[in-house]
C-alpha cells in the first residue's frame, strides 16, 4: 500500500480545492468532465468522498485499486473514501458520475442502521434493474440543475433510495473488495466519530483517545490519507455545515454560530471568513455560488 502515498487526493476529478457548494452532492454527465481530460481520469483518491459512477451505454474501463475491469453493458461502480480508481472511456460512452460528501452517506448509514458503501463495487445491470436506475439518475440530474421547492429533500430521498439499492446488492454480490490497511482504518472511523461530535468541538486528542491511538499518530495518518492535518479536516467539516445553513435555512449568522458549538458570533465569522475568504453575511447574499475563493 505504500504507492498510495504517492497518488493524488482530489476533492473532485483534478480538483485540490475544498468543496465550494453547499450542496452535500455534486453530479455532472460523464462526457462533461472526461472531454477535458481526453476520456482518462488517471489514477487518483478521495479523502472524504463517496462516488457512484453511472455507465448508461458505451465502453468504460475502470481501474480499481490496481485491478482492471473493462465493460460494454449499463454498470454501476461504487467508490468509497481513500479508493485509488480511474476511469477511461470511449467518446461514445454516456452516463453520470455522483459525487457523495460523507455526511449525506452516513446520515443515511445511521438511519439504516449499518454502514455504507465502505468497499468497491461493480454492479452489472440487467434490464430492469438498467431501467430503474436510467430513471432515477436522470430524475436526480433535473433535480440537481433545477431550484424547486423542496430540492434538497428531494435530492436527499433520491439517493437514500440509491443507497438502499446499493447495499441490498452488496449483501447479495462479492465485488472488488478494497484492501485497507491499518491507517485506512483509523481515519475512516476519525471522519464516523466527526460526523457525530463535530459541533461539540472536541479536541482532537479526544478523537485519539477514541480511537486508541495517539494524537501524533492520528495527524500523521490524515496528513498521509487526507494531505492535512486532524483539526483541518475538523475545520472544513465546520465549515460544510455553516455553508448549508446560511443557503438553505433562514437562520441569523448568530443563530447558526450558535448551532455550530461556537461561543461568540465574532469568533465565528472571523473562522468563515479564514475558510472562505469571505463573511458569512455575504457568502449568504451570493447564494455560496459566486465571488467564492475558497482557501486551499
Amino acid at each position: 500500500m505504500n504507492a498510495i502515498k504517492e497518488v493524488p487526493v482530489f476533492k473532485l476529478y483534478g480538483e485540490t480545492v475544498n468543496w465550494s457548494a453547499p450542496d452535500l452532492l455534486h453530479m455532472e454527465s460523464i462526457a462533461e468532465r472526461s472531454v477535458l481530460h481526453d476520456w482518462h481520469i488517471h489514477p487518483h483518491q478521495h479523502a472524504d468522498l463517496v462516488q457512484v459512477l453511472y455507465v448508461q451505454h458505451g465502453h468504460a474501463t475502470l481501474e480499481i485499486e490496481g485491478r482492471e475491469l473493462s465493460f460494454r453493458q449499463p454498470a454501476l461502480q461504487v467508490v468509497p473514501p481513500l479508493c485509488v480508481h480511474g476511469f477511461r472511456f470511449a467518446e461514445d460512452v454516456n452516463g453520470f458520475i455522483l459525487s457523495l460528501a460523507l455526511p449525506l452517506v452516513e446520515d443515511s448509514a445511521q438511519t439504516m442502521g449499518t454502514r455504507l458503501l465502505t468497499s468497491p463495487h461493480c454492479h452489472l445491470l440487467e434490464h430492469d434493474d438498467h431501467l430503474f436506475m436510467t430513471s432515477l439518475f436522470e430524475r436526480l440530474w433535473l433535480d440537481y440543475q433545477g431550484r424547486e421547492e423542496g430540492r434538497d429533500a428531494m435530492l436527499a430521498s433520491l439517493v437514500k433510495v440509491l443507497l438502499i439499492w446499493l447495499h441490498r446488492r452488496e449483501r447479495e454480490t462479492s465485488g472488488i473488495r478494497s484492501s485497507l490497511d491499518r491507517g485506512e482504518e483509523y481515519v475512516a472511523r476519525f471522519l464516523e466519530l466527526l460526523e457525530q461530535h463535530f459541533r461539540e468541538h472536541w479536541p482532537i486528542e479526544r478523537y485519539a483517545s477514541q480511537l486508541k491511538i495517539s494524537t501524533p499518530h492520528l495527524n500523521s495518518l490524515c496528513r498521509r490519507l487526507c494531505h492535512q492535518s486532524a483539526l483541518q479536516v475538523v475545520h472544513q467539516r465546520l465549515v460544510l455545515e455553516a455553508k448549508r445553513c446560511l443557503v438553505y435555512t433562514s437562520m441569523t449568522v448568530s443563530e447558526v454560530s450558535d448551532s455550530l458549538g461556537f461561543t461568540e458570533p465574532a469568533y465565528f465569522s472571523r473562522f468563515f471568513k479564514r475558510y472562505t475568504g469571505v463573511p458569512p453575511r455575504e457568502f449568504r447574499l451570493h447564494g455560496g455560488r459566486q465571488g467564492i475563493n475558497e482557501s486551499r
